[in-house]
């Protein structure tokens, strides 16, 4: 690879043996070099295909130095090999940029807001947040810094957004608040907590946030469901009177807040779903009609 141009003092702008550009990460991966120069690959932390949104996002995250990328790579592996998913190259430059901030809020003795979804987040997200956990452990570990129980939360936001496929941060952010809506609402209508450890609890939020993904990504049919025999849903009326009933409350919810309306079969999908998590906590018990 040789050389192009720096970005900041651990990125660069390169080109390889094929004559295509890549943005590389590492510590002091340019320093000294001039247009040409050949690259040490054993430098290189990170690499992109040099596409604008990607010099634009490397350009944005100035001066990021070898701790942050080493932890961003420590975080990122334990987090692929515990949840199973897969960083984009934006997703690996926006957790940099957290990481980063989140060393120089401690080492300056910084401290945000209180973690105000971290409840949400444990109960919504198991996985993702204990995993976060651990993450977080590792960073304390290898960095010897404290860090308020609050970066918790914020690193579950980043594993949930890398899990789900083109949803930006702030749409994560979002579908967390919209989750717990929905949930609050079946508690009221029902009188009752739910148990988020449950086989058909877990079911359920897989099912809403995929549900909230493709609405994010605009994938939603509006015609979803035209076709649905109607006996369907009159069964789903008479059989599953509480649960549609609570439905079309959290129809209306989501409207109110996100501008989206369930179809047909969305509504057939929740009232199943809200039937199971309220009549099935125990998930030794068989579904009866």
């Amino acid at each position: 690879m040789k050389f192009i141009k720096n970005f900041n003092n651990n990125a660069a702008l390169v080109s390889d043996e094929s004559g295509v550009d890549w943005v590389v990460i590492g510590n002091g991966i340019g320093f000294g070099k001039k247009a040409g120069d050949p690259i040490d690959k054993d430098k290189i932390s990170r690499r992109f295909i040099a596409v604008e949104k990607n010099i634009k996002m490397v350009d944005s995250v100035r001066d990021i130095d070898q701790r942050t990328l080493a932890l961003t790579t420590a975080v990122i592996n334990l987090a692929s090999q515990k949840l199973q998913i897969t960083f984009s190259d934006y997703q690996f430059l926006v957790l940099a940029d957290h990481i980063d901030f989140m060393l120089t809020r401690a080492d300056e003795n910084i401290e945000l807001g209180q973690d105000t979804l971290g409840w949400e987040m444990q109960k919504l997200f198991p996985k993702e947040y204990n995993t976060a956990q651990e993450a977080l452990e590792l960073i304390k570990k290898k960095t010897k810094l404290e860090f308020p129980k609050s970066e918790v939360a914020y690193l579950t936001y980043h594993f949930i957004n890398a899990g789900s496929g083109q949803t930006k941060l702030q749409d994560t952010i979002k579908i967390t608040k919209l989750i717990r809506g929905v949930i609050d609402i079946i508690q009221y209508q029902y009188g009752m907590q739910l148990d988020n450890e449950s086989f058909n609890f877990n079911r359920f939020m897989t099912h809403l946030r995929a549900f909230m993904v493709r609405h994010m990504c605009g994938e939603c049919d509006k015609d979803s469901g035209s076709e649905l025999d109607n006996s369907l849903i009159e069964l789903m009326k008479v059989k599953y009177r509480k649960a549609y009933d609570t439905v079309q409350k959290i129809d209306t919810y989501l409207y109110n807040q996100a501008g989206w309306q369930l179809q047909p079969d969305d509504q057939v999908y929740l009232t199943l779903h809200v039937w199971r998590v309220t009549h099935r906590q125990d998930d030794n018990h068989s579904e009866k009609g």
